[in-house]
């Protein structure tokens, strides 16, 4: 396959949520057109997949984005170009999972988040979504707190109940984060422990590596290599971060590191969509206008995929085979300094379509008629 076919293949999903108001945990910073309803952040997507051409699907969180009718929602959807991808869910709001949720001391805390996480599973058979991603907020400050094996039993009998109640086309995909609302313990820290979880579950069960939920130089790539190599990378989760959870746009931060990502999964043969690997966007655009750093971030991925695509792999075998440590990494630099905005230009010309979508959407007019249109109701977001 070639380096154009193997970009306009790629498939890059958006958050329903990174279209709505956000910021940091002391202070929302409202913009204006933002959308007030699912049915708004469909549109915002279809925009996106409209001027990028790889965007296609939208991730839904619920309750954030609870409907009466998910047909309905999915329909719209596909009206307008796109469709509903992974339901996301939340068991970390309530006042009820102050001390966690399915890994709650209070079996009744633990069967309302249970009953959450089917609810989940109902979402998705009405929208036709395959994956239901989880991140579960659990864990202790204190030494002494909670029984931390006791924790782990609980954790994984709420993902067994879960689990089981997949249909036979859907996957469960579980998160890890370093730390958060947790400082002491979090129940699921690391990609050992996901890892651990799915593998007794079985092949449905895979995880996610969220970009931004690691210690300070932590090695992704080296866990991107080994969940390939076990067939448990499921998904990513993909943001910048300079310090932890930071959330911002992907590449922004080490652009280089998210090539590096990129090179193991074209090393894989694990781009095409066939392979079953969910690349998702995961951010909060707090101080940046939502659509045009979505459209940013989309092309950030789509560049680091196209050095990634570069790589002359005969010469980096060669030079690894030989021993010859410079010459393998020049194989990879070399791939990493090339210009490739020149090559996506010619193929979204190709794809039919403006091969500069950042400058499209200002031209549009898209962003001066929401703020025109949305006028009233209560904008999506989040409070701090």
């Amino acid at each position: 396959m070639s380096v154009k076919d193997a970009l306009r293949d790629q498939r890059i999903e958006t958050p329903s949520w990174a279209y709505g108001n956000s910021g940091t945990r002391f202070k929302v910073f409202a913009q204006q057109g933002v959308p007030r309803t699912p049915y708004e952040k469909i549109d915002d997507a279809a925009v996106v997949h409209r001027l990028t051409g790889v965007a296609p699907t939208v991730a839904l969180h619920i309750p954030w984005d609870r409907v009466d009718d998910y047909g309905k929602l999915a329909s719209y959807a596909r009206d307008r170009g796109v469709a509903l991808g992974a339901i996301n869910s939340n068991v970390f709001q309530d006042d009820d999972y102050k001390l966690g949720s399915v890994c709650h001391p209070d079996a009744s805390v633990r069967r309302k988040a249970l009953g959450h996480l089917l609810e989940c599973v109902d979402i998705m058979d009405a929208t036709g979504s395959r994956d239901l991603k989880l991140w579960f907020a659990d864990g202790l400050n204190y030494p002494g707190q909670d029984n931390i094996r006791a924790r782990q039993d609980r954790l994984a009998e709420a993902l067994r109940e879960t689990y089981a109640r997949l249909g036979p086309d859907q996957r469960m995909l579980l998160e890890y984060k370093l730390f958060e609302p947790a400082f002491y313990v979090t129940d699921v820290p690391d990609w050992g422990t996901a890892f651990a979880h799915c593998q007794q579950l079985g092949d449905q069960a895979q995880v996610v590596i969220d970009t931004g939920h690691h210690a300070p130089g932590t090695n992704i790539e080296f866990i991107v290599s080994f969940l390939l190599r076990a067939g448990k990378l499921g998904a990513f989760d993909f943001n910048s971060r300079f310090y932890a959870d930071d959330d911002l746009m992907v590449g922004a931060a080490d652009p280089f590191q998210l090539f590096r990502i990129m090179h193991e999964i074209v090393l894989a043969d694990a781009l095409k969509p066939a392979a079953g690997i969910a690349f998702m966007l995961d951010q909060c655009h707090n101080l940046e206008p939502k659509i045009p750093a979505i459209i940013r971030s989309v092309l950030n991925v789509q560049e680091a995929t196209a050095k990634a695509l570069l790589v002359d792999h005969a010469e980096l075998a060669a030079a690894q085979q030989a021993g010859d440590v410079l010459g393998a990494n020049a194989a990879l630099m070399d791939a990493y300094n090339t210009d490739v905005r020149p090559l996506l230009r010619e193929l979204r010309e190709e794809m039919g379509l403006d091969p500069d979508p950042m400058a499209a959407y200002r031209r549009s007019g898209y962003a001066e008629r929401i703020v025109a249109e949305r006028v009233g109701g209560e904008a999506a977001g989040w409070g701090a």
